[in-house]
């Protein structure tokens, strides 16, 4: 059954979301429809808001609406430790945890040779410029504990040993071929206590 051209419209775009299938696009599109003009409408600012004031911190590379970021900025954060992950969402996952209360760096992305990206393709220089003043003791690499990750985790490695730094990865409690932005605090914050010296 064909649902009129602007219904259908809506559907397609929110088909594109990761996550969304066609029943759940369905069923979302039919909520908006239900729904008065003013959430409508509200809804349709936050998303143009985030497009217009959403950012990536000069710092660390987080999402951000200032620059630095509030975590990059806050004086009471560990400035001797680096917590380096993949994507934003892993970022806050480790926050929930309470486990860590340093500084961190978000590569936004993994090495991935099968999908055509490389050590350039992501935010490995500005880490490596980061370190230069020698007042980070440690990086703590919570990449995904998958191929991706780990083979970001091991060239991290290879690159930061030479540098003095102390490397670690983060150890027991996340499943292989999972992913940080599925984990639970309680098993996040246990993955940092266990985490192991690359």
């Amino acid at each position: 059954m064909a649902f009129a051209a602007p219904l259908e419209r809506l559907i397609e775009q929110l088909r594109r979301l990761p996550g969304i299938g066609a029943k759940s696009a369905q069923r979302i599109a039919f909520q908006i429809l239900r729904g008065g003009g003013e959430e409508a409408k509200a809804l349709a600012e936050a998303i143009l808001e985030v497009k217009r004031s959403i950012r990536l911190c000069s710092t660390c590379f987080n999402i951000t609406d200032c620059d630095p970021c509030a975590m990059c900025d806050d004086a009471g954060r560990d400035r001797t430790a680096i917590c380096v992950v993949e994507e934003p969402n892993n970022l806050v996952s480790i926050e929930k945890s309470g486990g860590f209360r340093g500084l961190y760096h978000v590569l936004h992305g993994s090495i991935s040779p099968l999908r055509g990206i490389g050590p350039d393709d992501i935010k490995i220089g500005p880490l490596l410029e980061r370190l230069r003043d020698g007042a980070v003791r440690e990086v703590i690499l919570a990449t995904n504990p998958n191929v991706e990750g780990e083979s970001t985790a091991v060239y991290l490695s290879r690159l930061l040993k030479p540098l003095g730094v102390k490397v670690t990865r983060i150890g027991l409690g996340l499943p292989v071929g999972s992913e940080l932005e599925y984990a639970d605090e309680v098993t996040v914050g246990k993955a940092l206590e266990g985490r192991r010296e690359l």
